[in-house]
């Protein structure tokens, strides 16, 4: 497939609309939740502020990677100014695209021994 086609014209992404697309792959979240997430999948090593987050989900919505969800939580149990979000079906596929991209990348760097130069602190646990 062409880079202009499917996924892969989106490719490669910044680093935190990855973030965003894997937190957003367990099921619809609203921005803190998404941030919340985020901090936990990496252990600790990424914290997303509202800028980078709300500018990324600006983007994201804008192509099609995600969607505002229509429907909302109990207004009794929720914030109503609160907005969900979750992925598309492109989303699904750009973050598996992406992912697979990051895989073979990662396949590269151990061939070349660079993930696994004790040296420079890279090894795999």
């Amino acid at each position: 497939m062409a880079k202009g086609e499917g996924p892969e014209r989106l490719l490669p992404l910044p680093s935190a609309t990855l973030h965003i697309l894997i937190a957003l792959a367990s099921g619809e979240k609203h921005g803190y939740a998404i941030m919340r997430d985020v901090e936990e999948i990496s252990d600790g090593h990424v914290r997303m502020g509202p800028g980078t987050l709300y500018g990324s989900i600006k983007r994201m919505l804008k192509d099609g990677v995600i969607e505002e969800a229509a429907e909302r939580p109990d207004p009794e149990l929720d914030d109503q100014r609160r907005r969900y979000y979750r992925l598309t079906g492109l989303g699904e596929r750009v973050c598996a695209a992406e992912v697979r991209r990051i895989s073979a990348l990662l396949d590269q760097a151990a061939v070349r021994r660079w993930a696994m130069n004790p040296q420079l602190g890279l090894e795999r646990s």
